[in-house]
């Protein structure tokens, strides 16, 4: 049973949008495009992975879940800033990239927390 459902749903689009973005990147942007599509679909879909993770295992604590949230959001900020930098030109959009590369770091910085808490329940 998966713990949070909404957060496995938006996980698992995140993670088909970084699959589309790879494949555009792969099969359809030029070379100075190429790397920015191809560095954002990967930490996005890292990202989207962790977030499902995070879902499966939500009913186990609430940094699971706030940690799941960080880092679907991490990831797309991250994918969607450089996108924006590549594909419309938008150079401001890497002030925005850093945002982004922080949410994600906040998201494994939780799940280390989440995984070394103790437990409550008895064995």
């Amino acid at each position: 049973m998966i713990g949070n459902r909404l957060l496995a749903g938006v996980a698992a689009l995140s993670g088909a949008m970084a699959v589309g973005l790879g494949a555009f990147a792969a099969h359809g942007a030029g070379p100075a495009v190429k790397t920015l599509l191809t560095t954002g679909a990967h930490y996005q879909i890292v990202h989207a992975l962790l977030a499902l993770l995070c879902a499966v295992v939500a009913a186990r604590g609430r940094l699971w879940t706030a940690a799941g949230w960080l880092a679907v959001a991490g990831g797309l900020v991250f994918a969607l800033a450089l996108s924006a930098i590549g594909l419309l030109g938008v150079r401001a959009m890497g002030a925005v990239a850093p945002v982004g590369g922080v949410l994600m770091i906040a998201a494994w910085i939780l799940v280390a927390l989440a995984a070394l808490r103790p437990s409550s329940r008895s064995a």
